[in-house]
């Protein structure tokens, strides 16, 4: 990977990409990934995994169904702490901050998704990022952007490969940390033919040619200056990786420089021990980062929120019953999170299995909504793909009423 480019002897001065916000932007810790190729004005799909399995029977408590208390007597969400959103459900009061999303109507819950079989971190996460059989090898995010017929440009931050959920044909390429690209320019404001002879190195085909995307994405650093350069920190993001890659996002979608989907992760959900009580402990701590974050991430993209929906995954849920560790075990079914300017809020949709021990598959909450289906109307509805069959083969979605066709 080249860590410097030059694009002449002028008086040259160096900037860094996320200072200047030109292709790729994340932190060296979030490994955030970037897919570009979008038209001015475009919808952005921003994929949150919460690596480890998320708790969603503690963060969108059922707290209308008699068995959720017996199942768990020491580390329930109780009603009486938790802000009840319906007659079954209410949210983990470390939600609070995204109290004004479900109010507005820009947060939803669709609950007892699943998707993934596999109690395995590794598997699950691969048939997550596939989005189909074993046989596949692309993954379900490099076939959703395939079927624009163009080339575009994927990259990461973080790591020196890319997650198998953007594996396939196209641009790609990866950097261990963002702070080894440079790009060395001969004027603080060169003209975008400068920064694509400096900068193109990294992103050009195999004949030489700038694929039309990078070079999309390359026009929009002129229009960086809108969005901001300010910290994460005085966007009101809480400390940590996951607040800095949001910062980042959004401030190429404020940018408007052709990003199309945006991948990152927040870790730290596999609570097999002293998860905590509703007001305390690692869950209580996660749940609140999260919120603070995704409360953060709307108020900074202002009227951009309209064009992003941003949409959490998880490789598997918790077992509906605690374990003797104050914890929860690896187990299926789980809730995802969607908010967005599109999105159909204020609602925790999906059929309700409820935890009676007849209606528990193995001692896990039944998965009732495959996760394919939310990506799959999100994509259709606000990305404009129309061969979902190619994105997720063998698989028909059901329709939810989650979000606003554009």
């Amino acid at each position: 990977m080249t860590g410097a480019a030059s694009c002449g002897p002028s008086r040259r001065s160096v900037l860094r990409l996320a200072g200047a916000g030109a292709l790729v932007t994340a932190t060296s810790v979030s490994g955030a990934r970037l897919a570009f190729g979008a038209p001015r004005g475009a919808d952005v799909l921003v994929v949150l995994s919460l690596r480890g399995g998320f708790d969603g029977l503690a963060a969108v408590a059922p707290i209308g169904d008699p068995a959720y208390e017996r199942l768990r007597p020491t580390i329930a969400t109780p009603a009486r702490a938790a802000r009840r959103v319906d007659r079954t459900f209410g949210l983990h009061p470390a939600m609070a901050p995204l109290g004004r999303l479900w109010d507005d109507g820009t947060l939803a819950v669709v609950h007892a998704v699943g998707g993934p079989t596999s109690r395995s971190h590794t598997l699950a996460r691969a048939e997550i990022e596939r989005g189909a059989g074993r046989d596949v090898r692309t993954g379900w995010i490099q076939r959703a952007l395939a079927a624009d017929r163009d080339p575009y440009a994927t990259a990461q931050v973080g790591a020196a490969t890319l997650p198998a959920a953007v594996a396939g044909r196209g641009d790609p390429f990866a950097v261990s940390r963002l702070r080894n690209v440079k790009v060395v320019v001969k004027e603080a404001d060169v003209p975008i033919a400068a920064w694509q002879d400096g900068f193109g190195e990294l992103v050009r085909g195999p004949r030489g040619e700038l694929s039309r995307p990078a070079a999309a994405a390359l026009r929009g650093v002129a229009d960086l200056g809108r969005a901001g350069s300010g910290t994460a920190a005085e966007a009101g993001y809480p400390a940590g990786a996951l607040g800095e890659a949001l910062h980042d996002v959004a401030r190429l979608v404020r940018a408007d420089a052709g990003l199309r989907v945006a991948t990152l992760d927040s870790r730290g959900w596999d609570l097999h021990a002293g998860a905590g009580r509703a007001g305390e402990g690692p869950m209580h701590d996660n749940l609140l980062e999260l919120s603070r974050a995704l409360a953060a991430f709307r108020a900074e993209l202002r009227g951009d929120f309209g064009r992003v929906t941003l949409v959490t995954l998880t490789e598997f849920g918790r077992r509906a019953a605690e374990n003797g560790s104050g914890g929860t075990d690896h187990g299926l079914a789980s809730a995802a999170l969607v908010l967005g300017g599109a999105v159909r809020g204020g609602r925790v949709l999906g059929r309700w299995p409820r935890l009676d021990p007849d209606r528990l598959v193995d001692g896990d909450l039944a998965a009732t909504t495959d996760h394919r289906s939310i990506l799959a109307e999100v994509l259709a509805a606000r990305l404009g793909v129309t061969d979902l069959g190619a994105v997720f083969p063998g698989f028909t979605p059901k329709a939810l009423g989650l979000v606003r066709a554009r």
